[in-house]
């Protein structure tokens, strides 16, 4: 006996379909996407459909068991930017985060921390291939000129026509996160150069509550790896605290220092390289995501601003006049 039920994940953000299929007991959840109808493909460069790259190519089942990717099949179908990418992943909506803003649990935040350094070991020094995600394509995510079709669809997607709107605030709430914003659109390789000279690994890309859960053993449930690629360790970890803000149990500054204490726990010697990476991705991460921050609260923004200053100056970037 089966059963197959259209959902339409509060979280989900890609535009693509999904559904919830019942085969003989056994749940399933089924995505279903395209670069026709997934701006997050369009505006990232895939036209390879990276999620399947990385399975065909071994990379989720190397993935440490501390991680469960929950994916048990995929098939392309069609031609072109209508190949179809099919995804079926056992269903486990009742162990995800909850939707909303509430803080999850210490116990949960300090699992999720520390399985993003037990994935970032296994592949330590993993420079990946050239066909998924590049730091530039990280960096340029929301850039205005690369959302710039997106804003010209018939159906803006939510999250391009936020970004819209906050890179027009941003000027006027941070006029330095803006003029850093639009530095790295420009000249990506600003940072993209120099965090190449510090140790790489496997990215999964989107480390949010919105793609996170825990099985009762403690595994952690990591889904979408939409962004697949090779690049700094604190790349994930800077999404993790910016997208997350509102739902961390302890501070931002804590939140880095468990991570790097868990590389160190692992064997990871991180003396040489760590302040670099991580002042590098802190400025990176905001050439992503400073517009939302312009369309949050003053505290969150002026954390941002005060770090990515500090940031600046300590990697003496040369960003054009005025912008520091």
């Amino acid at each position: 006996m089966s059963s197959r039920v259209e959902v339409r994940p509060g979280d989900g953000k890609s535009g693509s379909a999904f559904e919830r299929v019942e085969i003989d007991g056994d749940r399933f959840f089924v995505k279903r996407l395209s670069r026709r109808s997934d701006w997050i493909m369009r505006v990232t460069g895939d036209h390879v459909h990276r999620p399947y790259v990385v399975w065909r190519g071994g990379i989720m089942d190397r993935a440490p068991d501390s991680i469960d990717h929950t994916f048990v099949a995929m098939q392309l179908t069609g031609e072109g930017d209508d190949t179809v990418l099919t995804m079926v992943m056992r269903d486990v909506a009742a162990l995800l985060v909850p939707e909303g803003d509430a803080v999850v649990p210490m116990t949960q935040h300090r699992s999720f921390v520390e399985h993003l350094a037990d994935l970032s070991l296994v592949f330590w020094d993993w420079r990946g291939s050239i066909e998924l995600t590049t730091m530039e394509q990280r960096v340029r995510f929301f850039s205005p000129d690369n959302i710039a079709a997106e804003l010209t669809a018939g159906q803006v997607p939510g999250a391009v026509a936020a970004a819209a709107a906050g890179w027009r605030t941003l000027p006027e709430r941070s006029p330095f996160l803006s003029q850093v914003a639009r530095a790295l659109h420009a000249q990506p390789g600003m940072i993209t150069v120099p965090l190449a000279e510090t140790p790489p690994t496997f990215l999964h890309g989107d480390w949010k509550m919105g793609n996170l859960g825990s099985h009762p053993d403690g595994r952690t449930i990591l889904l979408d790896w939409a962004l697949p690629g090779s690049g700094p360790a604190c790349w994930d970890l800077c999404w993790y605290i910016a997208l997350n803000r509102a739902r961390l149990p302890e501070s931002k500054e804590a939140t880095i220092d468990r991570f790097r204490d868990a590389l160190e726990n692992r064997g990871v010697s991180t003396r040489n390289w760590w302040e670099r990476q991580l002042d590098l991705s802190l400025i990176g991460i905001m050439a992503t995501f400073a517009w939302e921050k312009a369309l949050g609260d003053d505290t969150e923004l002026r954390w941002w601003e005060r770090r990515v200053a500090e940031a600046v100056r300590r990697q003496g970037l040369a960003l054009p006049a005025g912008s520091a």
